[in-house]
């Protein structure tokens, strides 16, 4: 035998051994982006820590990164391709950009699996084919409005001296959902419509909303109450600061938000009571976690996800929320 030939043969072995030995590595290396579009907000750190914890426990990597607009989430997703990922999770900026986002995913080969924000294509419709993992935003909505019809009764108060103040998001079709059904169940349980005023808010974070707040209540002086409900907590409590701005007492207002994170905790551990009266608390923790292992079994054994996945939510309030805090494991 040549030694041309012995080394043919050698190196051939050499390949097939390599890239045997590189095809486990590619299934035990996994590497995910988790991209939330409000990185500094506490239900998006509890969500990208979850999903870091569920990487550290079953073998893969996490890489978590901020996308607040378009151009930030592309450049995260080219971040992304050049540490070697092979898919990520997303809660995007803005819905409308699923079909960019796809785009650009499948130019790299990447696997997506989107989280509380569904994308929507061009005709404002939910793009197929991507997963989905979210909560039903209509009865969370409704559970908000229940929960604040309960108080309303609870209090005694005469819903004609009851001002509601709907902060608004509508560029937004997750913050239709839960506006739209919250406002449901209040007609349902006999309040005014014509009470119900609606705050546009620029962006959905505290700040954004005490501006789209404040100038409702100082052109609506005439009711004794106010309730408030958005599409998340850090609205709500917008609106509670507003309100404590204006000069109303806390056991005139009735907040009632939706999530369970640390915006919420800190509120209902104050000394004092504020119109923050609840939230409607998902886990943050179980997104973040099912998601990254939804997208680590898809990338590593094939198994992808089921095309829409829905939770729901239990009412915190501060007389249970370290109970349902522990119980949701936020």
């Amino acid at each position: 035998m040549s030694i041309v030939t012995t080394f043919t043969r050698l190196a051939l072995g050499s390949a097939v051994m390599l890239a045997s030995l590189g095809s486990v590595q590619a299934q035990d290396d996994v590497k995910i982006g988790f991209i939330v579009k409000k990185p500094e907000q506490a239900w998006f750190i509890n969500e990208q820590r979850a999903a870091t914890e569920a990487g550290e426990e079953l073998g893969f990597q996490v890489v978590r990164l901020g996308g607040e607009d378009g151009q930030e989430v592309l450049s995260a997703i080219d971040n992304l391709y050049s540490q070697g990922a092979q898919g990520f999770v997303i809660c995007p900026p803005d819905v409308r950009l699923g079909p960019a986002i796809m785009n650009r995913a499948e130019q790299y080969g990447m696997k997506v699996v989107t989280v509380d924000d569904q994308f929507v294509n061009a005709s404002g419709e939910p793009m197929e084919g991507v997963p989905h993992l979210g909560m039903s935003g209509t009865k969370i909505g409704q559970q908000v409005g229940e929960a604040i019809a309960a108080e309303m009764e609870a209090r005694g108060w005469d819903v004609e001296n009851v001002g509601a103040l709907r902060i608004t998001n509508n560029e937004l079709p997750t913050a239709v959902e839960r506006t739209d059904g919250a406002t449901q169940a209040l007609l349902a349980s006999g309040f005014p419509e014509e009470n119900i005023f609606d705050a546009p808010q620029q962006s959905t974070d505290t700040s954004g909303a005490f501006s789209a707040a404040s100038p409702v209540l100082s052109q609506r002086g005439d009711y004794e109450h106010w309730v408030i409900y958005a599409l998340n907590e850090e609205s709500v409590l917008g609106g509670v600061r507003a309100t404590e701005q204006y000069g109303l007492a806390a056991e005139d207002v009735i907040g009632v938000g939706i999530n369970g994170s640390g915006a919420a905790f800190a509120e209902f551990s104050r000394d004092n009571p504020t119109g923050f009266h609840g939230t409607v608390a998902v886990s943050s923790t179980m997104h973040g976690r099912q998601t990254a292992e939804d997208l680590y079994r898809w990338i590593s054994e094939d198994q992808e996800p089921q095309a829409i996945t829905e939770t729901s939510g239990t009412l915190m309030t501060r007389d249970n929320w370290e109970e349902v805090r522990d119980a949701l494991g936020l």
